[in-house]
């Protein structure tokens, strides 16, 4: 089967890990490239096409200001990205609340807390 095109949709974009650090510094402020390049110390051709790849998908945007090109998140197509995680938050509300659970069972000494600690290396019994 063949892979689909990174610039298939957002998902595939932000796929790999450098096009998420551009979209995190994106988040913050309007950049030109020599900026994303600096702050991701990787050079400049490659920072442009992961920007190339991330225009492409619709998740930045770019406006020339004299001879620089600024670089801007376009958050509405991380919409799809967004409602697919928020099907995931019940379940970690949920298992945040069972361990909330499970500590404070802990330190009421409730069942399970007389398990005895582990023990660190070099420790005598």
């Amino acid at each position: 089967m063949a892979r689909p095109s990174t610039t298939a949709d957002a998902f595939h974009a932000i796929a790999e890990p450098r096009r998420r650090q551009i979209l995190g510094l994106l988040a913050t402020a309007e950049l030109p490239v020599n900026d994303l390049v600096t702050a991701l110390d990787i050079p400049q051709p490659q920072v442009s096409k992961h920007l190339r790849v991330l225009r492409e998908v619709g998740l930045v945007a770019v406006r020339g200001a004299g001879q620089q090109r600024l670089y801007r998140l376009s958050p509405a197509k991380l919409k799809p990205v967004h409602d697919w995680v928020k099907g995931f938050e019940r379940f970690w509300a949920e298992s945040f609340d069972r361990l909330g659970e499970y500590l404070a069972d802990l330190q009421a000494g409730q069942p399970g807390a007389d398990t005895p600690p582990h023990k660190t290396e070099g420790e005598s019994e």
